[in-house]
């Protein structure tokens, strides 16, 4: 039986004003009314504690100029676009820990949930269409989620002990399912699906990455004039014209910049590599699907309302079992994703892949990207630069023939430095 009370909510219009405010903290570019206004009150917010994703992105960059300087393979069109897909484990990981981070939880078994889930897709496409075993997969990982969400809420146990218990039980489930699926050599399951292996390996035709870019880019400028346009006639704070267009100018240069990487030939003298990875559409869309729904939708405000002070969100109304419960679903779902985009990458799904090493990865990719590991405060684009991050220094050590211990030791210290940061910064943004 859930422990979980029921006060009479004060009304469901309080409970969405406290999850509103608990999301949405005085953003600057809704109370600026010019774009140099906005800047001066985002460096204020960074004197203030404030930081966002400033402090990644700058670590990203310096990472860069580091390794390319060291080795002038790494910004090459090849590379770069290597290091896109070896992150995408590590970027849809740190996703689908965004979820539970913002509750103040954790996720220990989400490396061995997608790598489980990436077993029953392999297993089962050898007996149903490929898209029907895809489902399959992203069925299993949810369901995991559920498991762990209704034990963690309906017995009030710690998320870390529930989830510890699940890395080591899904463990040992992968084994066996490897060993008894009597596909392929020894403690491993082959890819053999073209559609399932194109997930990772497939590209867009050149002329087809450039039509997507635009019809993306257009597509989120509609939506950030058409959202700003009605906000103002419905009386609304709205941010200025300045800073949606400086957004728009944004994302048309970033997709430029992606479109351009991936449709330089990366390939051999005999054979011509060209086109963006259609890997690179597939966490964008994970990343637009997620965002908005954290930051558009009842559910996500709720989440970010429970991470910011539960017991106020509680006695607004909102339910805390149910609320958790979603967000563990949706993580097993977010790191199926991941197996499934992990076992296109390698060709093969097998009783080596390290689900510990992964989720490791996944919590220092949302924590890097500026995620609190306390709740309250994050975002899904957090885990895209913090994966990004961890992908630039697996991608940079092994190109300059360092071995996996100094991957680990560089990823530590920059982990540590991002939660000093966090803590610093929080800090100097509370009273004294």
């Amino acid at each position: 039986m859930s422990t979980e009370t029921h006060q009479p909510p004060e009304s469901a219009e309080h409970g969405d004003d406290l999850a509103a405010e608990a999301a949405q903290t005085a953003a600057p570019e809704v109370l600026a009314n010019s774009l140099g206004e906005y800047t001066r009150m985002q460096l204020r917010r960074i004197r203030s504690g404030e930081s966002g994703a400033l402090p990644v992105t700058i670590g990203l960059i310096a990472i860069v100029i580091y390794f390319q300087v060291r080795n002038s393979l790494f910004l090459s069109p090849g590379n770069l676009v290597n290091l896109l897909i070896q992150g995408t484990p590590f970027i849809v990981l740190g996703m689908a820990e965004v979820f539970v981070l913002l509750l103040g939880e954790i996720d220990l078994s989400v490396g061995y949930s997608g790598a489980v889930a990436a077993v029953i897709m392999a297993w089962a496409v050898f007996t149903v269409p490929w898209w029907v075993a895809i489902l399959l997969g992203l069925a299993t990982g949810a369901v995991f989620g559920l498991v762990f969400g209704i034990l963690i809420t309906r017995l009030r146990l710690p998320s870390f002990v529930v989830t510890l218990a699940g890395l080591l039980g899904l463990q040992g489930l992968m084994i066996v399912l490897v060993a008894r699926s009597g596909h392929g050599p020894g403690g491993s399951i082959p890819i053999s699906n073209k559609y399932i292996d194109d997930l990772t390996t497939g590209n867009l035709s050149p002329a087809a990455g450039w039509i997507v870019m635009v019809v993306i880019v257009a597509a989120a400028a509609a939506i950030l004039l058409l959202r700003d346009r009605q906000r103002r006639a419905a009386g609304l704070v709205t941010p200025p014209v300045s800073v949606t267009l400086l957004k728009i100018v944004v994302m048309a240069v970033a997709g430029i910049v992606v479109v351009l990487v991936g449709n330089a030939d990366r390939g051999t003298a005999l054979v011509a590599l060209r086109g963006v990875p259609w890997v690179v559409l597939i966490v964008l869309g994970v990343l637009v699907i997620w965002t908005v729904l954290l930051g558009r939708t009842r559910f996500g405000r709720y989440i970010y309302a429970i991470g910011g002070n539960a017991e106020a969100a509680r006695r607004a109304g909102v339910s805390l079992n149910l609320i958790r419960t979603m967000a563990f679903v949706l993580c097993g779902l977010t790191a199926a994703i991941a197996g499934i985009l992990l076992a296109s990458r390698l060709g093969s799904i097998s009783t080596d892949t390290d689900g510990g090493q992964l989720v490791l990865f996944a919590v220092a990719a949302a924590v890097i990207g500026g995620t609190h590991l306390f709740g309250g405060h994050g975002k899904m684009i957090n885990a895209l630069l913090g994966g990004l991050v961890v992908a630039a220094i697996y991608n940079g050590l092994g190109l300059l023939g360092l071995s996996a211990a100094a991957t680990y030791i560089v990823t530590s210290l920059v982990l540590l430095a991002a939660v000093t940061v966090d803590a610093l910064s929080r800090r100097g943004a509370s009273p004294t």
